[in-house]
């Protein structure tokens, strides 16, 4: 095997039309061999002789893509002093662009013997070792084109690969749950027609299945256990794994490009699968322990674990930004996406023991002209001192919104005392992103994620039930701000199964209509369970796959029309937090940009946000001061609306706020389904509003618009039980 000096840039293998040049970092590193492996697993060994500024290269002219890789380094290995290099275990490149196999989980993978951690380990792991791959860059990208959506104009949907493909009717069954299956027709329809503009897919960097999982039958179903920070995760791929993932997530990507939809990925950069003290050595532990990882000051054979998980990694290292840095480049140069939701992104603002928003990373970030340029979304918090920190990421991030997950989910359950903490989340958390120079846009707003009840759930259980997971329902939240309406889980009631599916639509309705972006989880337009479990992280099965056959439609055509509602209206996305200040009217005197009003159609004072009637307010948003231009590049001015909430068990009476906001309104959603097709309502006219319902009513125009029926329809909700009844009910034939 031919070997020639390298390139200490760029780090990983890199393939340029005629051979690969290797580069891999190593502070501590005494010898790197460069392993080489053929189709029967055979390793040839290469020594890479020259070093410059401890990055460890050479070139190989022979060396074509599908090729498969590893390393061995030799260096000190001293755990007390956090020095773990061992030339008998086989490291995955950090810089892997593809990764063959997965882990036989055995001795061989562990720096010590079982039972005796103090005794060193030095069983060869190659045989149980995944790979790394020499991976082909070139991919046809002509007419590719980013999106770039607008924040404002954003609708966002975490979806898992697997979950959201594996029983999709029309999906070939050879491409359920893969990339290719994402970049289906029948997926890409499905999106459109709900009117996504953005997929957040749940981890795609190559993880690791824990040992401990498969021995119970179960595996790392979300994938939030990262090995390979470049590299597809192989077991998506229909078409191999020696680079063909690769290709595959590319064309996924153009697919899902070409239908105006954004990718966005959600990534785990906070720590590795290689856990704590004792853990595997499968690649960053064995290279340079101490650059990659967080080591406890004064006792370096033991990790600082901010993540819940083992370790951390070193943000305050050089190499290990570098690598975060190149990572997330080359996912938005070389695979085109157009986002990251950083996983408990707290812990990359830790770059000494504090979390501190002015952190390197933070900076390099800002700085840098790529990454600066698409969508940022932080998980504010992690399992560290002070790591709650949503509202307080710099201004170029945008965050996951937990206040409003949880003040959204207290309002509809009727918890008393809300309305105040309810009118900020649902006019863009002033009060979290207004201090730094943010827009309302930087609220990712959000009822139900990956993690906890599905929103069908959400309505159908008191308690968790995670039984399935095998830890005696230990694991999962246990204060889910939830409501099962009577009964525990599943049944035949008619009146709760009613209140079941007009709970699911205020919670979409209010999600959709609030100021901000909204996130819709995968599944929950589709009145998706998982029976009760919150924490479906180890079930890779029916449990947690959406369930497509008995998919809620009603309730899927209700949202398409919510999202669309939303879409056409600029009010419900707004690039400035409102002020409560008038705005200019051609007629009549000014009207401020938004209103609170008792149901009694009264202004809201201070004194009222405690009264007792704080399970109900409707709210006039205006909509002449929001003025955006339409396809044609027209100047569009919109209408006003008012939208009432009564979060009682009870109807409550409302009147119809004065005159001097709307001559007439007209009923464009009652998820209770009372006024569909109602006639114009006056201004002064009580309306009752039925138990846990809400009315969005909209500026009457005298002049008749084209009516798309089926979303009539579907925006109207009739009474009655779909399927098992917990779902939407279905539309009435005709509206």
């Amino acid at each position: 095997m031919h070997s020639w000096p390298g390139s200490t840039y760029p780090l990983g293998a890199t393939f340029d039309g005629n051979g690969t040049n290797f580069a891999l970092f190593s502070e501590v590193a005494e010898k790197v061999e460069l392993c080489l492996f053929d189709n029967r697993r055979r390793e040839k060994r290469v020594e890479l002789i020259d070093v410059d500024a401890y990055i460890w290269h050479a070139y190989l002219p022979q060396v074509q893509p599908g090729q498969r890789y590893g390393y061995r380094v030799h260096g000190p290995n001293d755990p007390k002093r956090g020095q773990r290099c061992n030339p008998k275990k086989l490291l995955l490149d950090p810089y892997a662009k593809a990764v063959d196999g997965e882990l036989k989980w055995n001795q061989s993978l562990f720096g010590y013997e079982f039972g005796k951690p103090e005794k060193r380990n030095d069983a060869d792991s190659a045989k149980s070792m995944m790979l790394g791959v020499v991976t082909n860059p070139f991919f046809d990208w002509t007419g590719d084109r980013h999106p770039r959506t607008p924040y404002a104009s954003t609708f966002i949907y975490e979806a898992h690969v697997k979950g959201l493909t594996q029983t999709l009717p029309g999906v070939p069954d050879e491409i359920r749950g893969t990339y290719a299956g994402i970049g289906h027709p029948a997926v890409i329809d499905h999106l459109v027609k709900l009117g996504v503009t953005a997929i957040e897919l749940m981890p795609v960097h190559q993880f690791v299945n824990d040992g401990t999982l498969q021995e119970k039958g179960l595996s790392n179903y979300w994938g939030y256990n990262t090995i390979a920070f470049f590299a597809p995760h192989n077991a998506y791929a229909s078409t191999g794994q020696r680079g063909e993932q690769v290709q595959e997530f590319k064309a996924m990507v153009k697919a899902l490009h070409t239908a105006g939809i954004e990718v966005i990925l959600d990534v785990v950069y906070n720590h590795t699968a290689e856990g704590n003290h004792m853990g595997p050595t499968l690649s960053m532990r064995g290279i340079d322990n101490a650059a990659y990882y967080r080591l406890v000051d004064d006792d370096p054979q033991y990790y600082m674990d901010y993540t819940g998980t083992g370790n951390s990694l070193n943000v305050g290292h050089p190499h290990s930004l570098q690598l975060i840095m190149d990572s997330l480049r080359y996912w938005v140069l070389e695979m085109h996406v157009d986002g990251f939701r950083f996983d408990l992104a707290s812990t990359l603002a830790r770059e000494f023991y504090e979390v501190d928003k002015l952190s390197t990373f933070f900076e390099l970030v800002q700085q840098d002209p790529v990454v600066s340029q698409v969508k940022l979304i932080a998980e504010p918090w992690d399992v560290g001192p002070g790591g709650y920190q949503v509202g307080n990421f710099p201004p170029q991030w945008t965050e996951w919104n937990g206040q409003y997950r949880d003040t959204v989910r207290d309002f509809w359950r009727g918890e008393p005392a809300t309305l105040g903490e309810f009118a900020s989340r649902f006019t863009g958390s002033a009060d979290l992103y207004e201090h730094s120079g943010r827009r309302p846009v930087a609220s990712i707003n959000f009822v139900t994620a990956h993690d906890g009840f599905t929103l069908r759930d959400l309505v159908s259980y008191d308690e968790k039930h995670n039984e399935a997971n095998g830890e005696d329902n230990r694991d999962g939240e246990s204060h889910n701000r939830s409501s099962n309406l009577g009964v525990e889980g599943p049944t035949d009631d008619p009146e709760i199964l009613t209140l079941r599916a007009r709970q699911q639509r205020n919670f979409i309705a209010t999600l959709l209509l609030s100021q901000g972006v909204p996130m819709l989880s995968h599944g929950d337009e589709l009145g998706r369970t998982q029976q009760g479990n919150n924490n479906v992280y180890a079930q890779d099965s029916e449990l947690s796959w959406i369930d497509w056959e008995h998919a809620d439609q009603p309730l899927v055509e209700f949202t398409a029309a919510v999202a669309k509602l939303r879409a056409e209206h600029p009010t419900f996305r707004r690039s400035r937090f409102f002020d409560g200040r008038p705005v200019r009217q051609p007629e009549g005197g000014p009207v401020p940009d938004i209103v609170w009003l008792r149901p009694d159609g009264t202004v809201m004072a201070p004194e009222d946000w405690d009264a007792g009637f704080g399970k109900a307010i409707g709210v006039f948003l205006n909509g002449e001061g929001i003025r955006e231009r339409d396809r044609r590049g027209e100047r569009i001015v919109d209408r006003h609306f008012t939208i009432l909430f009564n979060a009682h068990d009870d109807t409550v009476e409302f009147t119809i706020p004065k005159h001097e906001f709307s001559p007439e309104w007209e009923v464009l959603i009652d998820t209770a389904g009372s006024r569909a097709d109602s006639a114009p309502i006056q201004p002064g006219e009580t309306i009752p509003l039925e138990q846990r319902s809400l009315v969005v009513l909209r500026q009457h125009d005298p002049s008749p618009d084209e009516v798309d029926h089926s979303v009539a329809a579907s925006l109207s909700a009739m009474v009655g039980a779909s399927r098992d009844g917990v779902s939407a009910p279905k539309a009435e034939a005709g509206k």
